[in-house]
């Protein structure tokens, strides 16, 4: 009890005092979004020279970057940038060192001040690295870059953008939609062909407010101006096929008006608005080849350097697979009960049902030695793994090794299937980076259950949700909307009025683009197992054997 009523009146000594008070009026105001009363707590504290501290200096920054978006007339937003000019500059001059969120609450004031307020906005974003040693972040720069993107002012808010990928930092949707729509006003029609793929490339969904930006560009008249009549058809074709699916980058093609429409797409990934078939969009081959890269450098720095190697060279020897299998995975998958353990014939299963598939050609098991040497103890497992070896069928990595980086190296390398339920979440995936490894998992990872010895494969998805450019030249954008059923999912469909007809032409190659019902040649899955997916999923009973494996 004493220690408490201690506590009680230290605390209520704390508050009496001038700088107490002022803090707690002040928190009040950031509170209650009380501006004038902020602004006049401010003023009688520089009256009465009261010491600020930087929660009170800060805090009050807080409160003007966020009233002063709701000011509706000049004079009182430039009084309110001055304020908060002064308060910055009586921080820098007591000594204290703004951090990011001080220079981001000054840049959104200065970003409001009628002239030159963008000016201000980056200048702070630009220095405050030299000036105070802070880093900035996306927040930092939307002031300015918004600012410049309300002025029209395109060049100053493609400086910005620059600036910010040269400090890693890199802009999401809001920041992208403002740049390709200053760029549509400003008549950069290349910029926004740019910011369109960019939104692709770092968007999966787009907000209602970023369609109506694309709606406005698509049915304007430089949208239906801009593009050519006449392409190299099979540069087009090669540029999709180069780029993993789904976008080609070779500028606008076609010309004439723009249909801007909503649109589903079928499970089959079918627009039932103009019929086109959508890509399962792949990384590209140079992120192919940099993810093989990285997956065999970090298999060969925590594996012994000889094993990793001897596989790489026997993959190189033994390339035509068209599936990987992480045999462990499969194996143990529901085995764990009281009799449970390695379960070969659930294995088994896998390779039967890949190997009918495709067409007798047998996929890649990835098992460890350990694993291996155990089974071989049963006279079934031994005759099995046998034919599995004699027909290629059975890879084993060597002791002390991980398996799970010769199965993911064999699958990137080979750009095939990976049967596996792992989610690949695990330290060493980490290790990889997240910026691709997402994208190809999605194109080539298929899932599987069994039920009542029952096997379902779960095949990848025949399209990818994100937005698309056709070889037509068209768009499907897909809405961020939340979707138990991906069918139900809204998509804008955007193409030019001619572009589903033969009247554009191939100008080098002599032949026509092909319409849109006749794209089935675009990937929807690895081109390895182009001829293998009829469905999303497939199921195989589990026979009964005579004589079981063994399990442990």
């Amino acid at each position: 009890m004493a220690t408490a009523a201690a506590a009680k009146k230290k605390t209520n000594k704390k508050n009496s005092s001038p700088e107490g008070q002022f803090r707690h009026a002040l928190d009040t105001c950031s509170k209650n979004g009380d501006l004038a009363g902020a602004l006049a707590l401010y003023e009688t504290a520089v009256a009465e020279d009261l010491r600020l501290s930087a929660y009170h200096l800060n805090s009050l920054l807080h409160i003007l970057s966020s009233s002063i978006e709701t000011l509706g007339d000049e004079a009182s937003t430039r009084s309110v940038v001055d304020a908060g000019s002064r308060i910055f500059d009586a921080m820098v001059a007591a000594g204290i060192a703004p951090n990011e969120s001080t220079v981001t609450s000054m840049a959104r004031i200065a970003a409001r001040r009628p002239d030159g307020g963008g000016d201000l906005a980056f200048d702070l974003v630009r220095t405050m690295g030299e000036k105070y040693g802070a880093t900035p972040r996306l927040r930092t720069y939307g002031p300015a870059l918004f600012a410049f993107c309300r002025e029209l002012e395109a060049e100053k808010a493609y400086d910005v953008e620059n600036h910010m990928v040269s400090t890693g930092v890199v802009p999401e949707e809001q920041e992208i939609a403002a740049l390709l729509e200053v760029s549509a006003k400003v008549g950069r029609e290349e910029k926004v062909y740019e910011y369109l793929h960019r939104l692709r490339s770092n968007v999966r969904y787009v907000t209602a407010s970023t369609a109506e930006i694309l709606e406005g560009w698509f049915r304007s008249k430089p949208a239906a101006e801009v593009g050519s009549s006449n392409w190299d058809a099979g540069r087009v074709k090669d540029a999709i096929l180069k780029n993993g699916g789904g976008w080609h980058g070779l500028g606008w093609l076609g010309k004439g008006t723009w249909e801007f429409n909503r649109a589903n797409v079928n499970a089959d990934g079918r627009c039932n608005y103009c019929r086109q078939q959508l890509a399962c969009v792949d990384i590209d081959q140079s992120e192919t080849k940099k993810f093989a890269e990285s997956v065999a450098s970090l298999a060969m720095e925590r594996e012994a350097m000889s094993n990793f190697k001897k596989f790489q060279d026997w993959l190189d020897d033994h390339d035509g697979y068209d599936a990987i299998i992480d045999g462990a995975n499969v194996a143990l998958y529901q085995q764990n009960f009281a009799d449970g353990g390695f379960n070969l014939s659930q294995l088994d299963a896998v390779v039967g049902d890949l190997s009918k598939r495709f067409k007798n050609k047998c996929p890649l098991v990835i098992l460890h030695n350990r694993r291996v040497q155990a089974l071989m103890e049963n006279p079934y497992n031994r005759q099995l793994l046998g034919t599995w070896k004699s027909k290629g069928v059975l890879y084993t990595t060597p002791s002390g090794s991980n398996d799970d980086w010769y199965w993911l190296y064999a699958a990137v390398r080979l750009g095939c299937w990976l049967v596996t339920n792992d989610e690949m979440r695990d330290h060493i995936f980490e290790l990889l980076g997240r910026s691709f490894f997402s994208k190809w998992k999605e194109r080539h990872q298929v899932r599987y259950t069994f039920a009542k010895g029952n096997l379902t494969l779960v095949m990848p998805p025949p399209y990818s949700t994100v937005i698309q450019e056709c070889q037509t030249g068209s768009w499907h954008v897909p809405l961020d909307e939340k979707c138990d059923d991906e069918k139900l999912r809204t998509w804008i469909c955007i193409r030019r009025h001619e572009s589903h007809q033969a009247s554009c032409k191939a100008d080098l190659t002599g032949h026509s683009i092909k319409t849109i019902t006749e794209s089935q040649d675009l990937p929807t899955i690895p081109a390895k197992c182009a001829n293998n997916s009829n469905s999303n999923s497939v199921e195989r009973v589990i026979g009964k054997r005579k004589e079981r494996p063994s399990t442990f």
